[in-house]
C-alpha cells in the first residue's frame, strides 16, 4: 500500500500516457484531450522528482495539445481534416540548428540554477520534444522518429529517477512508436 501510496501520480500518469499513445497510433483527435490531463499533471510529478526541464516542458505541452487539436481539426487549406505527410526536407537543418541551442540553453540553465543530476538527458528530451510535439500537430509521418529518440532516452533516465511506471512506459512507446511509423505510413499512402 505504500509503494502505490508513493506512486500514484506515475501510475495514473501512466495510464493517461498509454491511452495517448494508443490514441496517437490511430490518429485519434480524443489523443489531444488526454494529453491535456497526462501534461496537466505531468507537471507535479516532474517537479517532486526534479526533472525541472521535463516539468517546464509540461507546460509547452499543455499550449501544444490545444494547438495541435486545432491544427488537426482546421489546419488544411480546404480546412478540413489534416492529412498525414512528409516532414518538408526545407525545415529538416532550421529545426536540427533549433534543438541544438534549446538543448544548450536548456543545459546551461539546469546547471547553472537547479539541482539536476541529468542535465545532459534532461535537456536533450526537453529539446528534442519541443520539435516532436511540433511536428506531430502538423501531422508529420517522421515525427515517429524523433519520438523514438526521446522514448529511448526517457526510458533509461525515469528508471535512473525511481519513476518505475512511466520509464516502463517509455519503454513500451519506442515499439508503439516503431508500429506507429508504420501505420501512419500505410494511413498516408492509403489516403493519397
Amino acid at each position: 500500500m505504500e509503494f502505490l501510496a508513493e506512486h500514484w501520480l506515475d501510475i495514473v500518469t501512466t495510464v493517461l500516457g498509454l491511452a495517448y499513445i494508443l490514441l496517437e497510433y490511430r490518429a485519434s483527435l480524443w489523443m489531444w484531450l488526454v494529453g491535456f490531463l497526462m501534461q496537466a499533471l505531468g507537471i507535479v510529478l516532474y517537479y517532486q522528482k526534479g526533472l525541472y526541464a521535463d516539468c517546464a516542458m509540461e507546460f509547452y505541452y499543455l499550449s501544444m495539445t490545444v494547438y495541435g487539436y486545432w491544427r488537426w481539426v482546421h489546419g488544411s487549406a480546404s480546412k478540413q481534416s489534416l492529412p498525414i505527410r512528409h516532414f518538408p526536407k526545407r525545415l529538416v537543418l532550421p529545426w536540427l540548428a533549433i534543438i541544438a541551442v534549446v538543448w544548450g540553453i536548456i543545459y546551461w540553465l539546469l546547471v547553472t540554477f537547479t539541482n539536476s543530476n541529468v542535465p545532459i538527458a534532461d535537456s536533450f528530451t526537453t529539446a528534442l520534444s519541443i520539435v516532436g510535439i511540433w511536428a506531430l500537430a502538423h501531422k508529420y509521418l517522421e515525427q515517429w522518429f524523433i519520438w523514438i529518440a526521446v522514448d529511448v532516452v526517457t526510458c533509461g533516465l525515469y528508471f535512473y529517477k525511481d519513476i518505475p511506471f512511466k520509464a516502463s512506459l517509455y519503454g513500451l512507446y519506442v515499439l508503439i512508436a516503431v508500429l506507429g511509423w508504420f501505420k501512419w505510413r500505410k494511413m498516408m499512402h492509403q489516403n493519397k
